[in-house]
Formats: C-alpha cells, structure tokens, sequence
C-alpha cells in the first residue's frame, strides 16, 4: 500500500521529512506559515502548498500527517490532524506538558489512529548493543549510570526564532536533549528526580530558560546516577554519551551523538564490531542529533501495516515529557 502523506512546518527538518516520504509514499500537501517555505518544498515534491493547515486538511484525504512545527505547536497540530481522521507522526518533543501530551493521546485512542513520535537515536547501532546487553541481563546489577550532553549552540542560533522561547521552544532538554532522555527511559526504565539545578552562563537575553543544567536521578531499583548538560561547549558540538555501570560490565556509549562505543568491558564478552551508523542531521550552522529518519520511516510503514511491528508510540513517549518536566521542577534556576 502507497500511503498519502502531508506534512506541516517546512524548515530543515520539514524537508528532511519530505525526502523520506517521496521514497515511500506521496506527499500531497504542504504547509507554513512562511509562504515561500511551503511552496518551495511543494514545488520540489509536486505537493499542494498551504499557509493554513485547516485548509490543507479540509481539501486533501491523507493518511499520515507529519508534524515538523515548533515544539509549542506539537501537541494543537497533533489534535487537529488525528480528529480529521489522519495517522500522526510528530517530530521530537511530543509535546511541551505531560497535560498536553495526555490529550494527544487520548485524542489518538478516541478516534482510533496512530500517534507516533520521532526518536531516531533509538536506531544508532551501539544504542542497540546496548539495549540488547540490558534486556538479556549481561551487565547484572545494574549500579550506577551517567549521561552527558554537551552541545554548542551560539546566541545567534536563537536570534529572530522560536528558538529559545518559552511557550514554543520550552527548553534545552526538549529541544536539543529530549532524545537522551529518551534513551534514559528506554534503556534503564522508570526513573526519578533526587535534585538539580540550571543556570544561563552564556545566552542572557537570547533564551528564556537555562544554557546548562544538572540533576541526580535514581532508578527503580534505588541506584542513582548524574545528567549533565550544557549548549556551552566552545565551537561545536562535544558529547553526548550514556554510561552504565552494572555489577558485570561497563559500558559506554558516546562520541557527539550517542554514535560510538567507547568503552566496552563486560563479563565473558569480546567487544562487537559494529556497524557504520549514519551521519548526524547537517543544518548548515550547526548539527543535531543522528540522522536516522530513513529507520522511523521505515518503522512507520511496518508498524501501520502491521500491528505486531512497533514505533515509539504516544503513551510510551510521554514518560520523557513527565521526566523532563520533573527535572525543571525539581532544579531551581539560579542566577
């Protein structure tokens, strides 16, 4: 089956999620509120461009839509397409409130469609070994863990955007982080804030929330561990790595993007050779997380024509947005 897809919001992003439609699907439909945005992807595609996304959806028949809008606009845009009868796949944060994304998700259980979410670092091939090493108990106890997150991202990259807003950008953990914590849940399970704290060092004036942050965390099973994180780091992008420690084995995953295994010591095991992953999402100036997209949409077309294969879904993804929202309110901002 072809399936019919629109998407909304036609920044990098935005087109970055066109390419992998046109491999798979039809985009019909397009829409921005920058006009020359829209109709310069939709003339690429051979799309419809719109500057309103009710009149995209009151004249196409699509069956996914997918949302590259502002992280504020997530949650209203999520609704709006799965009451109209329309499949989900929303681009990372799910939304901006654990209340926002419960009606997200609600929505998607009352009108029977699908609300996927993007987390494409899922699919980095020393994320998986990893993942595999945990299911199949071969790190034992789980004892201890740290993950990091240390990017650039220069007052310039905030002027005249949404970038750097409360209501439409949120914070560094949804926008550049929210994939780590992610991967936290997904890999070590439920987990909960001890305490932390946030500061702005360097981007006073240009953000509205903190540039940098730390907080300790406990597992489940009362282990502890440390998130650090920082848009400081000097030129470009530094780290973002996840290390466990477990009674039989330590491992760590790092590199920029979670796209190396650094080191490797568990019990009885030879460290594997791995794969080449994929390069990390290009957007000029700077560099986000791995690129990844061809992986959820191949995950999406399973996962739709097949209820036994899996995509992160609504209620799964809902577990980072409680956590981050946890992490803030238990970490004062200080000045």
């Amino acid at each position: 089956m072809s399936y019919r897809f629109a998407l909304i919001g036609c920044g990098r992003i935005g087109s970055r999620h066109a390419t992998q439609i046109a491999s798979r699907g039809k985009l019909l439909a397009v829409c921005d509120i920058d006009p020359s945005r829209a109709d310069q992807l939709a003339s690429q595609y051979g799309a419809a461009s719109y500057r309103s996304f009710t009149d995209l959806l009151h004249q196409h028949q699509v069956d996914v839509v997918s949302i590259c809008t502002p992280n504020g606009l997530h949650a209203p845009h999520a609704i709006q397409a799965l009451e109209a009868g329309c499949h989900v796949l929303c681009e990372k944060p799910m939304s901006l409130s654990t209340a926002s994304g419960q009606l997200m998700a609600e929505t998607a259980r009352k009108t029977g469609k699908k609300l996927f979410v993007v987390k494409q670092n899922r699919y980095n091939p020393p994320v998986l070994v990893l993942k595999e090493l945990l299911q199949q108990n071969k790190l034992g106890q789980i004892l201890g863990f740290q993950l990091n997150c240390f990017w650039n991202r220069p007052p310039s990259y905030f002027a005249n955007s949404w970038h750097g807003t409360a209501d439409l950008d949120g914070g560094v953990l949804f926008t550049q982080f929210s994939h780590f914590i992610d991967l936290l849940y997904w890999l070590l399970g439920e987990t909960t804030v001890v305490s932390g704290f946030r500061q702005n060092t360097l981007h006073q004036g240009s953000i509205q929330f903190e540039d940098s942050g730390a907080a300790i965390l406990q597992l489940s099973n009362g282990a502890r561990g440390t998130l650090q994180y920082s848009i400081n780091s000097h030129g470009s992008n530094m780290e973002g790595s996840i290390t466990v420690f477990g009674s039989k084995g330590t491992v760590k995953v790092g590199g920029q993007y979670l796209n190396e295994l650094e080191h490797f010591s568990v019990e009885g095991m030879q460290r594997p050779d791995l794969p080449a992953g994929n390069g990390a999402n290009n957007y000029g100036h700077y560099q986000g997380s791995m690129s990844n997209h061809d992986k959820v949409y191949d995950q999406l077309i399973a996962a739709l024509q097949d209820p036994k294969q899996q995509l992160l879904e609504a209620e799964e993804a809902l577990h980072t947005i409680r956590l981050i929202e946890h992490i803030y309110q238990s970490s004062p901002l200080i000045p």
